[in-house]
Order: structure tokens, then sequence, then C-alpha cells
């Protein structure tokens, strides 16, 4: 079968799947994982290089829609409280991985603390009925700062697997990203200053939406392409472009019409892909060390989380912490990059893996839980 066929199978399950969890009450990404897991036992001729790259195209496009979600100055405010909250979340998550390592403190342990620290912003998007749109830049500013950061330390790891006693490369990378990020940001800043009306005018001259499309696509593309050069990985400059292109700079109609675009091709396509090819590639083991590390590492995070962005209430508390403790896919692919590497051990990478998928699970199911208990406690006795 050609790679169109798996493609169509692929969306078609997962898409299937979808929309059984959507009528139980899920977000539909959830069955897109199951379906991956299950075709991962079926489609075994797949052409997997080609099927990756159709996945890291999804991913592209994901972190794209969540850019475009927010606007600089959101996420920087919502910063301000994330910040310090990975901070925390990802030093007690790395005292909790060290007895599952041996008590070494090596890279298994560093990289298994930034995947069981993350949540992703795609996830956070879609979750977001399940904590409240009040909470959502606070959520989704942790998931990019966490995934940011996640990224960043496998790479490092990576780089230091390589050239092993010499940190130069290590301290160039860092002060490259930073560079890249920080240039972008003052540049976004400056147009949006002195520049933002004859941006606004210029995109309303364009007839049509694909248009506008198109134009952001090569910001998208090349942004990803210089952020891929300098050792980021390739999702952060997509994400970036979408920052980038918020409403205040661009216009609410031109906004919008980019917004209706990226969705329908982000999740109508690439997305499905993305989410079933994070399934076909899950690797898990199960034993009792490996339910005990999720069951701790998910309690510890959750009454962490919790306790820092608490609320008046518990119910309100537990939700927006489930929200900030939902794991990500983008778990799965920093374990992905790290075993393929040779810097993560087999064991610790299944280990996080079950880890990053029963999260998200544990978390929808949470917030799904408390959300009916605070509806039905809402209702007027009869």
């Amino acid at each position: 079968m050609e790679i169109i066929g798996y493609v169509f199978v692929i969306i078609a399950f997962a898409r299937l799947l979808a929309e059984g969890f959507e009528r139980l009450g899920y977000p539909g990404f959830l069955g897109e994982i199951t379906a991956g897991m299950i075709l991962s036992a079926v489609l075994l001729d797949m052409p997997r290089n080609q099927m990756l790259l159709m996945a890291e195209l999804g991913l592209f496009f994901l972190m794209i829609s969540a850019g475009l979600e927010v606007t600089p100055e959101e996420l920087h405010y919502a910063g301000k409280k994330t910040l310090p909250l990975y901070i925390a979340t990802y030093i007690v998550m790395l005292l909790v991985t060290l007895p599952f390592t041996g008590w070494q403190l090596n890279s298994d342990a560093f990289i298994v603390a930034a995947i069981i620290s993350t949540a992703s912003a795609p996830i956070v998007l879609r979750l977001k009925r399940f904590f409240g749109e009040d909470f959502i830049h606070v959520a989704l500013s942790y998931a990019v700062i966490s995934e940011i950061m996640s990224l960043f330390i496998v790479y490092m790891m990576v780089r230091i697997h390589e050239t092993p006693g010499n940190y130069t490369p290590v301290l160039e990378s860092i002060l490259k990203d930073a560079l890249f990020i920080g240039i972008i940001m003052y540049v976004n800043y400056i147009i949006g200053i002195k520049h933002k009306v004859m941006i606004i005018r210029f995109l309303r001259r364009l007839k049509s939406d694909e248009a506008v499309f198109g134009l952001f696509m090569v910001l998208s593309t090349s942004l990803a392409f210089i952020s891929d050069e300098i050792g980021l990985h390739f999702s952060i400059g997509g994400f970036m472009a979408g920052l980038m292109m918020h409403s205040d700079l661009v216009g609410t109609k031109q906004y919008d019409r980019l917004t209706t675009i990226v969705s329908g091709v982000t999740y109508g396509i690439f997305a499905p892909i993305f989410f079933a090819w994070r399934g076909l590639n899950f690797e898990t083991e199960l034993s009792f060390v490996v339910v005990e590390f999720f069951v701790l590492v998910y309690a510890v995070r959750l009454v962490l989380s919790s306790t820092i962005v608490r609320h008046r209430d518990v119910p309100t508390s537990v939700v927006r912490g489930a929200g900030i403790a939902s794991f990500g896919v983008l778990g799965l692919l920093v374990g992905e990059i790290g075993f393929v590497s040779g810097v993560l051990s087999q064991h610790m990478y299944a280990m996080a893996s079950l880890a990053s998928v029963l999260g998200i699970f544990t978390s929808a199911t949470l917030g799904r839980a408390v959300n009916h208990y605070q509806s039905k406690a809402s209702k007027p006795a009869t």
C-alpha cells in the first residue's frame, strides 16, 4: 500500500475513535492516541520515515495553533507565575525520579524529570473546558515554558553526550537559543509599536484567505528552519510565528481568517496523524515498579500544582492543578529523542512514556469528575 493509503487509514480510524471519546466526554485526541496504539499491531509494513515526516508536520501545526492562542503580553504576565511553578515542579520531579535511577544524577534523571514536568500546549487547549477559560492563559504559559525547557534539556544532554568534558558547545547553544528568542520577541515588540497600522493595511489588501495563510506559512517555516539550525526543535519556531501573529498586530479580521484556516488544517488533517503516530510509537512495560512510578509522580505533581495555583475552593484548585499536571504527548517525543540518541535508557523511557499517557487520561478524568460534581452542586434542590 502506498503512503497515501496509510495516511487515509490513520486519519479515518483516528477520527472515528476521537468521535467516540468525545461522546464519552473525553477530548478527541485521546481517541487518536488510542487509535495509534491499536494500529501499531496492524500497520506493520508502513513506511515509517514518510509517516514520521507527516507526524512532524502535525506537531508543527499544533505548536502554531498554540502560539496563535496567546499574545506575548499574556505569556509574559502569566509567565511570572508559571516560571517559578515550573522550576519548583522540575526540582521536585527530579527528586522523585532519583530512587528509580539508583540515586544517580545522570541523563536518565534529568530527561525523565523534564518529561514528567511537561504540560503540552496543544493538550492544554483541548482540555480547557475542564478547568475553565479564566485559567487557560496560566496553564498555556506553563505548557509553553515546560515544552521549551524539556526540548532544551534533552538536546543539552545529547550535546554533552556527544562532547563529554567539553561544555563550550553547550554554552554556545544556550547563547544562540536565548538570542534567537530574544530577537524574535524584540522585533515583535518594535513592529507592534511602529508598524502595526502598515501591516494591517497590507493584509487587508490581500484578496484571498489563502494569500494570508501563504505569507504566514513563509514566516512559520523560516523561523522553524532557523530554530532547527541553532539547535532548538523546529516546532519552537512554529510556536514563535503563531505568537507573533496576534490580533493586536494583524487586526481582528485577518487574525480570524488565519486561525480558521490553521485550525482546519491542523485538527482536520495533521493533528490526528501526530497523535496517532505517538500512539504507534508508544513504548512501555507493565510492572509494579512502572505503575508505582506513575502513581507517585502524578500524586506529587497534582498536590504541588494545586497548592501553588490554589483557588478559594478545593474543587477548582484540584481542576487547575490537573490542568497543569496534564503531562503531554510532547513528553513522548522528548523521550523518543533521548532514547534514539542514546542518552535515555529503555527502562526509563518506558516508565516516562506510560506516565505521560496515563497522566493525560487521569487529568481529563479528574477534571471531568470535578466539573460534574460542581454542576450537580450548583443545581437548586427540587
